[in-house]
This record gives structure tokens, sequence and C-alpha cells, in this order.
């Protein structure tokens, strides 16, 4: 039996559910939410081996996250995504996601879905797919399991292999996602595409990003998408196609393999003009961009009452701040993150 039971619901807020618009005129209608900093791996382009995490008592309840994720969807977010870290790690994360799926059974979300590393799905699977999981992203960056054990520190790829057959097994569809790494899985990339479209899954490639101190240089493994794309030009037929999920990813159809391929392009192509989404930590800050420092308490709202109504303009106000882009850079003259938050604690 599920122990969605412990989540009281949230008290509704009483004022009008007016849109998020932000200084640009885009609609916020995408929201990712970090349910835990915590992670089972230690990928080398995202975190430092020795992790210090934050003490759990900082962290929201899966009742906050639950309050805090409803009033989006309120207001007119009709994607939430669940991230980390790894979100399966959390204790009792399936009591949030089913409590969370109430929003697709009525019709307020389109989509309830997570971002995780497909260690855990072997075991959450059909439980996920009873509260209207339909689509995951897994992340994995190569299909050499000394390769992928060398990237992920403490991975085990066999066991993210049984997690994907689980979740295609139970009815959920599987897109990939694969940092391209200069001079650890570039050769790899033509490979992975076939497999996973020969498996059924679409495939998005995406940029390293500069954040947070990680222990090396982040010079040495920055591989331009764009020389990505032109070398697979040289293999396979490219077809720009319309498909979008809902995030940054621009598509092609391989038309050899008659599949998608996605890249997510931070640096050398920034998405940022159609930029429909926020981010919420595991500790109710909202980030407004992904490579921005400027951010908004939303736990202090959360805590100081009952109803929504101090949650609902602290969103707000923090809305009327969201910047039209972000300054990544990655070169030998700029070796210092772009922000010092890790990504396992924005939330991939």
């Amino acid at each position: 039996m599920s122990s969605a039971a412990h989540i009281k619901m949230p008290l509704e807020a009483k004022r009008p559910a007016a849109p998020l618009i932000d200084p640009f005129a885009r609609p916020i209608t995408y929201l990712r939410v970090s349910v835990t900093d915590r992670c089972d791996f230690r990928c080398v382009y995202c975190m430092a081996e020795d992790m210090e995490f934050l003490p759990k008592r900082d962290l929201l309840t899966l009742e906050e996250i639950d309050r805090l994720a409803s009033a989006f969807v309120e207001r007119g977010v009709r994607r939430l995504r669940l991230t980390g870290g790894e979100p399966l790690v959390r204790k009792n994360v399936m009591s949030l996601i089913r409590s969370l799926s109430r929003h697709i059974d009525n019709g307020a979300l389109d989509e309830l879905t997570l971002t995780t590393n497909g260690s855990q799905l072997a075991r959450f699977a059909d439980e996920l797919a009873e509260c209207g999981v339909r689509r995951l992203n897994v992340s994995i960056d190569t299909l050499d399991p000394d390769k992928f054990r060398a990237i992920t520190r403490w991975g085990d790829l066999g066991k993210v292999m049984d997690g994907i057959r689980a979740a295609q097994k139970a009815g959920i569809a599987i897109k990939l996602n694969a940092v391209a790494l200069r001079n650890f899985n570039e050769g790899e990339i033509p490979f992975m595409i076939e497999w996973a479209h020969g498996e059924g899954m679409d495939l998005t490639l995406i940029e390293t990003m500069p954040l947070g101190e990680i222990g090396e240089d982040r010079t040495d493994r920055y591989l331009p998408l764009s020389k990505v794309r032109r070398d697979l030009a040289a293999r396979f037929t490219l077809t720009d196609i319309s498909y979008q999920t809902g995030g940054p990813a621009r598509y092609v159809r391989v038309e050899e393999t008659g599949g998608r391929l996605g890249f997510i392009t931070p640096l050398t192509h920034n998405f940022c003009e159609s930029c429909n989404r926020v981010r919420v930590t595991c500790t109710g800050t909202l980030f407004m961009c992904l490579g921005q420092e400027d951010a908004a308490d939303l736990r202090g709202a959360l805590r100081a009452s009952e109803g929504n109504d101090l949650l609902h303009t602290a969103i707000e106000e923090a809305i009327s701040r969201k910047p039209k882009g972000h300054d990544f850079v990655i070169d030998r003259t700029t070796r210092a993150p772009a922000v010092s938050r890790h990504m396992s604690m924005t939330g991939g």
C-alpha cells in the first residue's frame, strides 16, 4: 500500500489563480523541483567525490514540496519534473509522487515526470507508472561498464539497464540524457544513438555546464555540440524537426534510424529566448535562471503561514525578476564556475 496517506493535502489558495508571466512575456508553465541534493553516484562533471550534503533539517518536507508544487500548478504550470541529486533516494518519495499525481488525474497537469540516474528504477518503475508517470529522463553517458563506473565513480551500469527495462515494461517511455565529454564519450555517440533508437528511446546530448566546483578543469571535458553535430552529419542524415517536450532541447530526426536526437546547448547556442521554466531547490530556493545567482526564498513563505497567500506573493515577486538569459562560458580564461552551487543542489 502506498504511504501517500502520510501527506496531508495542502490548503488551497483563496486568491485568483492568475498565470505567471515573466518580464519578457514568457508564460511559466514548467517547474523543476529538486527533492534532495543527495545522490548515489558522484558523476565527475556534476559534483566532487567528497561532497558535503545539506543537513536534513534544511530540506523541505515532502508535505512542503507538495504544497509548493501545487501552488505553481494553480498558477498555470502544466509540466512538473522532480529532480535531485537522485530523486528516488529520498526516503518515502513515492508518497509525494502519488500525492502529486492527483493533478494528473484532475487535468491540471499535462505531465508529471522525473530525471533519474536509473539506479533505483527497477524498484519503483511499476509504482511510478501507477502514479501517471508516462515518461522519464535517464542520465547515461556511456555504454561501457568500466567507463560508466569511472564517470559516475560509484555507478553500476547493469543496475541502470535493469531499471530502464523495468520502466519500459511498465509502459513508461524513456529519454536518455548524455553529457557530451571530450576524450571520454565523443567516439561512442554514434553507437549510443543507434542503440537508443533501436530500443525505442530518444537520446539527448547535453553540453557540460559550469556549475559548482568539481575538482577538475571543465575545459578538459567541454565538447561543443556544434562540433558533435558536424561530425554526426558526416555519418547520419539529420533533419530538423519541430518536436518539443517542454524543455530546452532542439530535436532532429536521424533518418537512418528513424529516431529522435536532441541537443541541449547552453553554451554554443543558448535556449533562453523561449525559456518557460523555473527551478526550486530541495531547500525551497527558487532560481529563475539556471545560470544566474538571483533567487527567492520560498521556504520562509511556506513556513510563515498555513495559507498560501504569502507563498504566491513570493512567487510573483520572484518571477517579476526572471532574467532574459544566462551567461555561461567555458574557456581557458574563464575557469571558475558560472555559479558556485552544484547541479545536484539546483536540480538537474
